[in-house]
């Protein structure tokens, strides 16, 4: 079979990685083409050219780039055309990976195209969700509320296939024992701009903390190439957490810590599978919040939450999310109390909701549902 798979950037790239692996388990004589990078490479995938091309995020950097990315764009749907591929898949990336589809699918009207990712239609512009059948017929969908979102919203058909946190959860899970004499984790976020407007807000935070409760052991995980920033703003801190770095070290503090306080965003599932206690808090600019607050569909932003259908991980925005209160709600989650006792028992149904029946991986339930639709 021949699979045309496109992501944009570095997160959906693994997720290409390890489907590349399961779809050529399923098919060793399979061929490959596409856009991807790093981790795709691994998997003997050549990319058309370098994903850094289109990895942008932001409005003034997507402007900046903006002929680039048109060309990226009409390239790679001819390319899509000239190969005829069994099926097209899409990783992520929705403003580039589904102009791609539309424009693909002009020349190949019957092309056969998977979104490996839902938008978040469930969250905001939900007339996305109608428009996306115009080029995608099927949706692999990394939470498991989503197939009923699209299904209310009119979308594509959407199935289930499981997040790849699920694949980790020997590494991420400990139990509550352990917990007692844990550190309290501190995720400040991984980009620069959270970073900028919430490292202020967690420095406080730690400050009222220690006060608090002299004797807190604070440990901040971090990776990647924010590292060095995070330890340069770490320094000005009043409180200054013990960093710790790689993999294997932040899943091993995940399984012992007591709390955590953290920016909202991805860690607040690693969290919740991890079973740790945690307070949530995001900021974002004043016109975000104003056009925010008329276009978000859902009463929390915090994944968890969503999933477990009720607010487990407290959740502080805007002028909430400030140090006096931040510190007040970390210290009630220290005790054994009824603010701790209840999320200890919502966060026991978190992995129940996310693991597949079958006990597939999600990658490979994502390849048989991608092979599937080809062999349609």
């Amino acid at each position: 079979m021949k699979f045309f798979i496109v992501t944009g950037e570095p997160s959906g790239d693994a997720l290409g990685g390890k489907l590349l692996a399961a779809l050529r388990a399923r098919d060793p004589q399979a061929e490959f083409l596409g856009v991807g990078g790093e981790a795709m490479a691994r998997n003997g995938f050549d990319s058309l050219f370098p994903l850094s091309d289109i990895s942008v995020m932001g409005i003034l950097p997507v402007l900046a780039r903006l002929p680039t990315l048109l060309r990226r764009i009409n390239e790679t749907a001819q390319a899509v055309a000239a190969a005829r591929p069994d099926v097209l898949v899409l990783i992520d990336s929705p403003d580039f990976t589904h102009r791609v589809a539309k424009k693909a699918r002009k020349t190949l009207p019957d092309l056969k195209v998977v979104d490996y990712v839902s938008p978040t239609v469930w969250a905001w512009r939900p007339g996305r969700a109608k428009k996306m059948r115009e080029c995608i017929d099927l949706v692999l969908a990394l939470l498991p509320f989503e197939p009923e979102a699209h299904k209310r919203l009119g979308g594509p058909e959407c199935l289930y296939v499981g997040h790849p946190l699920i694949e980790r959860l020997s590494e991420l899970h400990g139990d509550e024992a352990g917990r007692v004499n844990g550190p309290v984790l501190v995720l400040p976020g991984s980009r620069r701009s959270v970073l900028a407007r919430m490292g202020p807000v967690f420095s406080d935070a730690l400050a009222r903390l220690h006060a608090l409760r002299p004797g807190l052991d604070f440990v901040l995980p971090v990776a990647g190439p924010i590292e060095g920033l995070v330890r340069e703003t770490v320094e000005t801190w009043p409180v200054k957490p013990r960093i710790i770095s790689g993999e294997s070290e932040k899943y091993g503090a995940f399984r012992t810590a007591r709390a955590a306080l953290a920016a909202s965003g991805t860690v607040t599932l690693e969290l919740a599978l991890s079973g740790t206690p945690t307070v949530v808090a995001y900021k974002v600019p004043k016109l975000e919040e104003f056009i925010g607050r008329r276009l978000i569909q859902v009463p929390t932003i915090v994944l968890p939450n969503l999933i477990l259908g009720e607010n487990a991980f407290p959740e502080f925005l805007q002028d909430e999310a400030n140090g006096e209160t931040l510190a007040q709600a970390v210290a009630a989650l220290l005790d054994d109390g009824p603010a701790r006792r209840r999320q200890v028992e919502a966060l026991t149904k978190i992995s129940e909701k996310m693991l597949l029946p079958s006990g597939e991986t999600p990658s490979g339930a994502a390849a048989e549902a991608v092979v599937a639709l080809a062999l349609r």
